[in-house]
């Protein structure tokens, strides 16, 4: 039976698990919304801020674009909510939590300020590209920040779970090396995960200057359309490339359902993005589901990545842990 002592740290520890979770969620919707936002042109129906109308919500003002706007801020609300939530909890049980965790949640705290101070900036400054650009890569960033938490939160919990030296050791009997990803899995995944934010930001300073439609419309600006273009093949092979190692023999075969999922999930933005440029950006859903499926593919590879770091060792377990 575990001490007494085990049972709320790992009870603390599920608890911030489900929040990272769907915190995840929260920034994947708020993503897609605020791509919804730019493609109905709604980026400034609320033409003040934080307020909208001078009011929570402007009832009478209300429409398709209002809407989208008021509540893009309301999610975002509830993700600087729940964010400072975590913060708080991993700064006041750090004794009982993973030494990592204060750290990258007050990194998260730091970036969700600054997208903030973006997401004002676009309305005051009147939707400029490189503020625009800035507040996607960033809401991106904090994708893959908080479903990396998510990760690292899950696997120090199963350890955690384990709270003698003999546990440790048979958990991770039932484990052996072989099963786990090894070192080099982060830096792989890591890097398909730079290429796709790399792509994304190339993808954002393409639309922010609506870049397609001015190509097809008076041939200007076909430069980013190009550059967004030849950037996606690399971005792609890296990803693509994730299921295929984890089919070698020996290699990290636990991680394959996952790397599975981000492989289908480029092959469906791949298509996406043929779809929206076929029909000329007429069709706002296509748009905004390139972008959804963009935040998706951030959150899987920050997973894999994090997956992907080695597991503590059992000297790196204080006495008072492991009693």
């Amino acid at each position: 039976m575990a001490p007494p002592t085990q049972f709320p740290q790992s009870r603390l520890q599920r608890q911030l698990a489900l929040l990272s979770a769907h915190l995840v969620v929260a920034l994947v919707a708020l993503v897609g919304i605020g791509g919804a936002t730019r493609v109905m042109e709604a980026g400034l129906a609320c033409p003040d801020w934080p307020l909208c109308y001078g009011s929570l919500l402007p009832r009478r003002q209300m429409n398709v674009q209002v809407f989208l706007e008021w509540f893009h801020r309301l999610d975002a609300f509830l993700v600087g909510v729940a964010v400072l939530v975590l913060f708080g909890a991993s700064l006041l049980q750090r004794r009982h939590l993973p030494a990592w965790l204060p750290w990258l949640g007050g990194a998260t705290l730091v970036l969700v300020a600054g997208q903030g101070a973006l997401g004002a900036l676009t309305v005051t400054q009147l939707l400029p590209s490189g503020i625009v650009s800035a507040h996607l890569i960033t809401a991106l960033t904090l994708v893959a920040l908080a479903s990396g938490i998510h990760q690292g939160l899950v696997a120090s919990g199963n350890l955690g779970a384990a709270s003698t030296p003999e546990a440790i050791e048979a958990s991770a009997a039932l484990h052996p090396s072989g099963e786990e990803a090894p070192a080099w899995w982060s830096w792989v995944s890591g890097s398909a995960l730079v290429a796709v934010l790399a792509q994304c930001l190339l993808g954002g300073l393409m639309a922010t200057q609506w870049a397609a439609g001015r190509c097809f419309g008076s041939g200007e600006a076909c430069g980013w359309l190009l550059a967004h273009r030849l950037g996606a093949n690399p971005a792609a092979l890296l990803v693509l490339a994730l299921p295929l190692l984890a089919l070698l023999p020996g290699w990290p075969r636990r991680q394959l359902p996952l790397a599975l999922v981000a492989g289908g999930l480029v092959a469906l933005q791949v298509g996406l993005g043929i779809a929206s440029l076929r029909l000329t950006l007429a069709v706002p859903a296509v748009t905004v589901a390139h972008q959804l499926t963009a935040a998706l593919l951030v959150a899987v590879l920050a997973a894999l990545s994090a997956r992907g770091l080695r597991r503590p060792s059992l000297s790196a377990f204080t006495p008072l842990e492991l009693a």
